[in-house]
């Protein structure tokens, strides 16, 4: 604001000094015409009223000169350059040329001023305006400036505030108070937005521990009885395979709200551990993992450490949900690949064909095909992660092959 508020400064007095110095040039510029021109007729009145008193005519070349003619002319004023023999060079002359019946005799009387130094006092005149205005341009410039600063100080201050101002803490925002009015009642908007903003926060953060916790005590007793039931003597098929089902279903919500309670808190920021660590070596943990429960074979290629600082909790979280991925829509018996190379992790499982929305790939609950047995919000909480540390996701299909790779910048 304050920088555009002196570059209209600048651009309108840049635009009223040239107009005011080009309407300056011009009126001073016929201004001493006229004096020159009111000189050269006054010269010719007191010629012409010597000539009636008998004097004898003179001649002073180039200013004045005398002569007699058969006819009486008319009367003109011009600009002209004639040799100046006091100057020894041509010079610029205003002459005035006017014919007069005197005694009986035509008289052409031709008067001439030099327009030198009318010129150097038009340019002395402009120079000594063109020096006052940038003075006061300057200062005034310089002074606005130096005001608009010390005006504007609580404003950039109070956005410095803002820019790191966190739900996460105790502390409410101190705002620097104004003198003015406009920006004094601006730090009592913010202060009620933020403090607003907060509540909804705090509560929002409660609603949230107290339904994840809430929701798992009622489906681990579910999820235990009905393991009872499954361990009894009295099922048969039937009702065997609909109590499996139904322990499936347990599962994948009791997955489900792991993953949203995961996502809400990375949204609000509350990982908050950050440390050095290598995604590299906790791929390789994952890996080592995932050999236990998974029979797709895994070649991971590590040529890098990729060292990044986040928190080691989200670093498994990212490296264990992009290998779940892998496996899980990995077709036929294909292997998957992993590369670590130059700040980059890339997976790979084999595919039949692209994805048909790969646009919405990281919108939570999203799945490709309705038969996919997934809770759709793994990928969400991988961009919510690289989002959050500033990594860039890519997906493409390249040689038959589903790659995700995250670069770390």
């Amino acid at each position: 604001m304050s920088r555009k508020t002196s570059q209209s400064f600048l651009g309108i007095s840049l635009i009223l000094m040239v107009v005011s110095t080009i309407v300056l040039y011009f009126y001073v510029s016929n201004l001493l015409q006229d004096e020159v021109e009111e000189a050269l007729f006054s010269t010719e009145a007191r010629i012409e009223t010597a000539l009636k008193s008998n004097y004898a005519p003179f001649d002073l070349p180039p200013i004045v000169e005398i002569g007699t003619v058969a006819v009486l002319g008319v009367e003109k004023i011009k600009d002209t350059i004639i040799y100046d023999p006091s100057q020894d060079e041509m010079e610029e002359f205003r002459e005035l040329t006017s014919f007069k019946e005197i005694n009986g005799k035509n008289y052409r009387i031709t008067v001439r001023d030099l327009v030198v130094e009318s010129e150097n006092i038009l340019m002395a005149v402009v120079v000594s305006y063109i020096t006052i205005i940038l003075s006061v341009f300057v200062f005034l410039f310089y002074f606005s400036k130096a005001r608009n600063q010390k005006l504007w100080q609580p404003f950039f201050t109070n956005l410095e505030k803002m820019k790191r101002f966190s739900l996460t803490s105790d502390k409410p925002i101190g705002l620097m108070d104004s003198e003015i009015l406009e920006f004094h009642e601006l730090n009592k908007e913010i202060k009620t937005l933020t403090g607003k903003v907060k509540s909804d926060y705090l509560n929002l953060k409660q609603f949230t521990e107290n339904v994840s916790h809430e929701l798992q005590t009622p489906l681990a007793i579910i999820q235990a009885k009905i393991e009872n039931i499954i361990n009894g003597d009295d099922l048969n098929d039937i009702q065997y395979g609909h109590l499996t089902s139904i322990q499936k279903d347990i599962q994948r919500l009791t997955q489900m709200n792991k993953r949203l309670t995961l996502l809400t808190k990375i949204e609000n920021k509350q990982f908050l551990n950050i440390e050095k660590v290598s995604l590299a070596e906790l791929m390789g943990e994952t890996i080592q993992s995932f050999h236990e429960i998974s029979v797709t074979e895994i070649k991971y290629h590590r040529k890098d450490d990729m060292w990044t600082k986040m928190d080691s909790y989200l670093a498994e979280v990212l490296c264990t949900n992009l290998l779940s991925n892998a496996i899980k829509h990995n077709t036929g018996e294909s292997d998957i690949e992993i590369v670590v190379e130059d700040g980059r992790l890339s997976i790979s499982n084999h595919g039949t064909k692209p994805l048909t929305h790969p646009e919405n790939l990281y919108t939570r609950f999203y799945r490709e095909s309705e038969a996919e047995k997934s809770t759709g919000l793994g990928l969400a909480i991988v961009k919510r992660i690289c989002v959050l540390y500033g990594f860039l996701i890519r997906y493409e299909f390249a040689e038959g092959r589903h790659v995700f790779s995250v670069t770390v910048e």
